[in-house]
């Protein structure tokens, strides 16, 4: 392009968000640079070091909350970010990952959040819930797209650990009694690029977009009080854009969350503007170029995620094949109260996950969100079953899915795994984990859908 300065976005999977900077930076004038599992090198030679593919400034897009492991992941940004200069930082992003260290930020800069509390004790967390009054949120400290969030009646028994994951307590904060929504204010810099309304889907709480949330364009009219809210929750976990979710209460305005990689497509829906335009701008100017604020404006107007020139060629010595996983798998089902493991049937022919009501009980996965009808081989026209939210481990990685509650005690396998889990593996029919039980029964065969 036109300058010798690159912005480099870091960013080890395939997203709208990603390609939309990359090619925003293109089309403001200024090379780009994808660092992914591909293509990059850091290199110390002599004391010198040197970043590969070479970028003046690094644009953080790392999805921690979706890696197994976090830490290794915040490793390698803090690697690339003392090599060159970074937008969200590792350490602003990893407060703003972790749901409580965020709520702590923001209490001692005086912002509005809910009431929350995490103690590593089970008996503490359940002994100090009452406060909350008859229902609370149940949320794991680091999680997306709503997963690993129940909401709970008070004598619901939790844990202060789902799997892997630190658990806590956060007061339900509730204003519309229709229908659950909240505000998502994505700011850039210093300036508000956007905001919408969400709203929850039928059967649910939870607002978000992934979820089936509707959302409608709120950018217009935004209080000015709410706008210097999410101003300065950005600025206090030390960010440089991020999407600010806050709630209105009966008395007033609460911070939710403060996300470091939250996604476009919501807001684009809803304003249709895209925040990549200003992202890339706040790269290229920290990084010392210069860029036209009409362009900006009209790049926003498109949401370009066609593949980035910048987008390296595939590596073909690196597996591309999904991780195995057999017939029948052990697999570790998580909730509110604990967690079993158990065997699993894996099923392709049934779209959703399916565990037994005793199972669902005994580990605690929260309310019922919604009755389903579910069709199968043997009952042509379905039958309506309970769905509620269910964390699965498999082999280290967490799966949090909305799966159907039927009675499976007639069945070898408490737990069924639908094409929700599914999706993410290959499935070896020759591969057991039982292989010293009985064949399944007849009545376990049926495909689920």
């Amino acid at each position: 392009m036109s300058s010798d300065l690159t912005v480099g976005v870091l960013s080890l999977h395939t997203s709208k968000e990603s390609k939309a900077i990359l090619n925003a930076v293109d089309d403001l004038g200024y090379d780009t640079a994808w660092l992914r599992a591909e293509n990059t090198v850091v290199d110390i030679s002599d004391g010198e070091v040197t970043l590969e593919p070479h970028a003046d400034i690094v644009v953080n897009r790392l999805l921690l909350s979706k890696e197994e492991q976090p830490a290794e992941a915040l490793g390698l940004a803090t690697t690339i970010d003392r090599a060159r200069p970074m937008l969200n930082t590792p350490t602003a992003t990893m407060t703003a990952m972790h749901k409580f260290a965020t709520g702590i930020a923001l209490a001692k800069a005086d912002l509005p959040i809910p009431d929350a509390l995490l103690a590593l004790s089970s008996e503490t967390l359940n002994t100090r819930r009452e406060r909350f009054g008859d229902e609370v949120v149940y949320k794991t400290a680091i999680g997306t797209h709503g997963g690993g969030t129940w909401k709970l009646d008070t004598d619901d028994q939790v844990n202060p650990m789902v799997g892997s994951r630190q658990a806590f307590l956060q007061e339900l904060i509730e204003h519309d009694q229709q229908r659950h929504h909240d505000l998502r204010i994505y700011v850039v810099g210093e300036k508000v690029v956007g905001a919408m309304n969400r709203y929850a889907p039928e059967g649910e709480w939870r607002t978000n977009v992934h979820l089936g949330g509707e959302v409608e364009d709120a950018t217009a009219g935004l209080p000015d009080e709410v706008v210097t809210m999410a101003k300065r929750a950005t600025d206090v976990v030390g960010l440089d854009y991020a999407g600010v979710d806050i709630v209105q209460g009966m008395d007033g305005y609460y911070i939710l969350e403060v996300n470091p990689t939250a996604g476009f497509r919501g807001l684009f829906k809803a304003t249709g503007r895209s925040p990549a335009p200003h992202i890339a701008r706040l790269a290229i100017e920290r990084a010392g170029g210069e860029v036209n604020e009409e362009r900006v404006y009209e790049l926003s107007a498109s949401l370009d995620d066609s593949r980035p020139r910048a987008a390296p060629r595939k590596d073909r010595t690196t597996p591309s094949e999904p991780p195995v996983i057999g017939y029948i798998e052990e697999v570790i089902v998580m909730g509110t109260r604990g967690q079993r493991p158990v065997l699993a049937k894996s099923d392709t022919g049934a779209t959703r996950t399916s565990i037994d009501a005793r199972l669902a009980a005994d580990i605690g996965t929260g309310p019922i969100k919604d009755i389903v009808r579910i069709k199968s081989g043997s009952v042509k026209q379905g039958r309506s079953r309970p769905v509620v939210d269910v964390v699965v481990g498999i082999g280290g990685t967490q799966h949090t899915v909305t799966a159907s509650v039927e009675d499976r005690d007639h069945m070898d396998y408490p737990l069924l795994l639908g094409r929700d889990i599914l999706e993410n593996y290959r499935v070896d029919v020759r591969r057991r984990a039982d292989e010293d039980e009985p064949s399944p029964t007849d009545d376990d065969r049926q495909a689920e859908e």
